[in-house]
Order: C-alpha cells, then sequence, then structure tokens
C-alpha cells in the first residue's frame, strides 16, 4: 500500500517539524496543576502524552481526527450497497488525517486481504495447545504473541537499522498484524465454540465483512454491524487501559506484536473492554431473577436498586470523560432500530437505557449517568446468535487494533522517547505535606 504509506510519512514529516517549534517556544509551560488526589486516584485528568489519531470530547464523544461518530458514519466510504463505514477508511483517516476515497479504501481492503494469507501455522498449534476453557482474550493474546516470529522491526532492530526507518517497519508491521488479526480472532471462536470448524476466508471481501464470513455469519446485516463495529470501538484517545499500554510498551520499541498483545492484555480487565460482557452477563440475569425476558421499567428500576445495594455497579453506564450518552451507544441503536426493532433483548437495553439514568442521578454522586458502548453491543450480536458473551471482548480487540497501531505508527514517526513518569512514595507526600519535602517542587 504504497500511496498511504508515503502520504503517512509526509504528514509525519510536517507534524515532526511543529512539534519541535511548539517545544522550542513552549517547552517550559505547565499545561495545568496535578493535584494530590490525581497522583492516588490513576492519574486521571492528567495531560501527560500525546495521541494524534482520536480526541475524547466530553460533549460530543470521541473524535476521529476532529470527526464525530455521525460524520464518520456519513463521510467514510462503504461497501457496495452497504450503508455503514469501512473499518479501512478509519485506518487511513487516522493515519493521514484525511477521509479517503473509495478507490483508496478498497485498494487498503485488498492489500490486507494479500497481507493476511500464509499465516504460519504454529500461531493456530499454539491456541491448540491451550485447554478448551482458556479465555478467548488469553487465546486472542496467544495468537498474536506467536505471530511476533514474524515481526519484521524485531529482525531489522538486531541487524542495526536506522532509527530513522523505525516508522517504516512499525508501519509494515502493523498492517500486517492488522490484516491477520481477523483469521486469528475467527480461529479463537470457531476452535472454542464451533469443534474447531474453521471457514476459508474470502478475500474478495472487505476486511469486516471478511472477518464475519469466517465467524460464520454471513448475514449481509451481520456484515454491516461488524463494518460498524470494527469503526466505532477503533480508538478512544491515549488514555485508556489498552490504548496507553500499547503506547507505553511501544515507547520501549519493543515491536507492533509485542505492543499490541500487552494493550489487550489491558483490555481483558472487566473496568475496560470485559464490561460488555459483564452488560450482557447481568441483563441474563436480571432477566432470569424477574422471570421475565421483557421486563417493564418498574422491574428494572427494583433490580437496579438491588444491584446498587449490594455495593455493586450497574455495567454499561458511567464514564470517566462523558457527560452524556456515549455516541457509540446512539450509533448501535440507530442500527437496531433498523434491523432488530421488535428484538426483546434489544428492548430490554432500550428501557434499562430510560430507567437507569434517573435513578443514578438521584444518587448525587455521579457525573455521567448515561450508557457507555457497552451498553448495547451485546444486544445486537446475540440477535445474530452470537451467544457466546465472553468472546465479545475479542470484538473489540480486533477492532482496537486500528487506533492503537495506528498510533504506534506515529509515535516512531516521531520519534517519541521511552515513556518513564516519576513517582513518589507515601512518605514523600507525607513530608511535602508537612514542607519536609520538595520532590515536586
Amino acid at each position: 500500500m504504497e500511496k498511504l504509506k508515503t502520504l503517512f510519512k509526509s504528514k509525519a514529516d510536517q507534524l515532526s517539524a511543529e512539534i519541535k517549534d511548539i517545544l522550542k517556544e513552549h517547552g517550559t509551560k505547565k499545561i495545568g496543576e496535578v493535584q494530590l488526589a490525581q497522583v492516588y486516584q490513576g492519574m486521571r485528568g492528567i495531560t501527560g502524552m500525546v495521541y494524534e489519531t482520536s480526541l475524547l470530547d466530553a460533549q460530543e464523544g470521541i473524535r476521529f481526527r476532529g470527526f464525530s461518530i455521525p460524520e464518520l458514519q456519513e463521510k467514510l466510504p462503504k461497501a457496495k450497497g452497504g450503508q455503514e463505514p469501512l473499518p479501512e477508511a478509519l485506518f487511513w483517516l487516522m493515519m493521514t488525517g484525511e477521509i479517503p476515497t473509495e478507490e483508496d479504501t478498497h485498494a487498503l481492503s485488498a492489500d490486507w486481504a494479500e497481507r493476511a494469507k500464509n499465516i504460519p501455522e504454529h500461531v493456530f498449534k499454539a491456541i491448540d495447545a491451550l485447554p478448551i476453557n482458556t479465555h478467548p482474550m488469553t487465546l486472542l493474546v496467544v495468537g498474536s504473541m506467536a505471530l511476533q516470529t514474524e515481526s519484521i522491526f524485531a529482525k531489522k532492530y538486531a541487524e542495526g537499522v536506522n532509527k530513522k526507518d523505525y516508522w517504516a517497519i512499525t508501519y509494515e508491521d502493523s498492517m500486517n498484524l492488522i490484516a491477520r488479526l481477523p483469521a486469528i480472532a475467527s480461529y479463537v471462536y470457531r476452535h472454542k465454540y464451533k469443534n474447531s470448524e474453521t471457514i476459508a476466508p474470502d478475500y474478495s471481501l472487505d476486511w469486516a465483512g471478511n472477518f464475519a464470513h469466517q465467524l460464520g455469519f454471513d448475514q449481509g446485516s451481520f456484515k454491516e454491524l461488524m463494518r460498524l463495529y470494527l469503526t466505532i470501538h477503533a480508538d478512544h484517545e491515549g488514555g485508556n487501559v489498552s490504548a496507553h499500554t500499547t503506547h507505553l510498551v511501544g515507547s520501549a520499541l519493543s515491536d507492533a506484536y509485542l505492543s499490541f498483545s500487552a494493550g489487550m492484555n489491558g483490555l481483558a480487565g472487566p473496568l475496560h473492554g470485559l464490561a460488555n460482557q459483564e452488560v450482557i452477563k447481568w441483563i441474563i440475569e436480571m432477566q432470569k431473577t424477574l422471570g421475565t425476558q421483557t421486563p417493564t421499567g418498574e422491574q428494572i428500576a427494583g433490580y437496579v436498586q438491588k444491584t446498587l445495594s449490594e455495593g455493586k455497579v450497574v455495567p454499561g453506564y458511567g464514564h470517566a470523560v462523558l457527560r452524556k450518552t456515549d455516541p457509540r451507544f446512539s450509533a448501535q441503536q440507530e442500527f437496531a432500530k433498523k434491523h432488530m426493532a421488535n428484538d426483546p433483548m434489544v428492548n430490554t437495553v432500550w428501557t434499562i437505557y430510560e430507567t437507569v439514568p434517573p435513578i443514578l442521578q438521584s444518587l448525587g454522586k455521579i457525573k455521567n449517568p448515561w450508557p457507555n458502548v457497552d451498553a448495547h453491543s451485546g444486544a445486537l450480536l446475540l440477535h445474530y446468535g452470537m451467544k457466546e458473551y465472553d468472546y465479545y471482548t475479542v470484538l473489540f480487540g480486533v477492532s482496537r487494533a486500528l487506533g492503537v497501531l495506528a498510533s504506534l505508527c506515529w509515535s516512531r514517526a516521531l520519534g517519541f522517547a521511552i515513556e518513564r513518569p516519576k513517582s513518589v512514595t507515601t512518605e514523600n507526600v507525607k513530608a511535602w505535606i508537612k514542607g519536609e519535602d520538595t520532590i515536586w517542587e
């Protein structure tokens, strides 16, 4: 994909020069004031890294290179006869800051299809070697790590490549990994849930369409769902666990395979990507407890109060940054209205949406009582028969590869330093409070 590679390099050179000028003139200026609570509470709100591909707006949600989710749905190229954006087009946008043409997008699809061929057999054998009850996210990480034997960056670095060329070999690794991930992820699904009855790829399809096909879901609307799903889950600025971990590990010059796999271990946590699994588990448990597939708002309100009284959270609600309904939730809701408006689980998700925010608002402690992306995605997948909800985070991981690996290419191109924030002990903090330690001054 020489055009994308060349265009990316020209954009990176331009921005690298701009950053040098900014730091030369403004490098000593302070960005906000760090509070002690922020030091202890997950560095929340501390601006401490540059991440070019996306930015989270508290009111408008995620913006990819300045474009909102609705704008992406309108402007990005679609599959022939489709209505949802192609993830390939979003990757191009994140790499270059430009909306690609249909020709560019389909050429990228073809490039990924070619790169997806001839995956080493040991990748699948590594997955097979684990017990069948292994969590699918573990299987995805093992498959991604096994593929690291193909790393161009690792080989070239060992040979003594010039650091000015780090970006180019990171680009090749990233393109190869993205291209091959659907085959690995679909193998995990078919191996774990379908007696290892794998499905041959159809390289005439786009990246997401072929992924759906290899999973075993050939309905046209499921392919459309995958195009939407893999687009809206692709990135979420740099501070979330999967993006930040990929960036952190990559800053040590670990290759794309090592960096991505590290990020996926973070995504697998229940406070991050595993949340979509927790949402469906919670709804199913609620339906069983209430004895109905279509609980009323009053029944749901009672179950929510029970959940909260037990010291638990309502999964899928609340977000660290957003202060309104997640636009990714809204995009999935609109998809559901088109394709499955009468589905009982989908209707339950909508009733929960009407019921939960007022309850959380009444508590007076929650800044954002609105649903995030995880509150809806599982219901869409269940509609098509993907009932294995512990697999849902794998879909999230395939999508997230687009954003974190595009960002890794940018980090290499801009020559970002190894990440090494300063840490202190609580003894330092206590001394500082007494005026006996000037470690932060």
